[in-house]
């Protein structure tokens, strides 16, 4: 499937959100609970330029603080405009699905 990687930065997207509404994280928490969810493609080099995406078009706001372990963390919580993104993603996934689901529980082999 040729778009296949814009389709999953779309869906990586609005799982990113969600992972965020929860609660404040930083990038490598955030790699950690989407690889632990099934992502197991997904790379750092993949993961970043979203973040930098989303803050960059004002759904996420970060801000940095030391870490226990090192250098100073980037933690990104979702602005009013992220939120809403959110909720436009669930609605638009939640149609996606029906229909793809439709269609993928035919019998398409007669």
């Amino acid at each position: 499937m040729a778009n296949s990687s814009q389709l999953l930065k779309g869906i990586l997207e609005g799982c990113i959100l969600k992972i965020i509404l929860k609660k404040e994280t930083y990038g490598y928490e955030l790699y950690s609970s989407l690889k632990t969810s099934g992502f197991d493609d997904l790379s750092e080099g993949t993961l970043y330029p979203l973040l930098i995406r989303l803050e960059k078009n004002g759904l996420l706001s970060s801000i940095s603080r030391d870490s226990p372990l090192g250098p100073k963390r980037k933690y990104y919580s979702l602005t009013k405009l992220g939120e809403q993104e959110f909720l436009d993603f669930c609605s638009s996934w939640d149609k996606i699905s029906k229909s793809v689901n439709r269609i993928l529980g035919d019998d398409l082999i007669d």
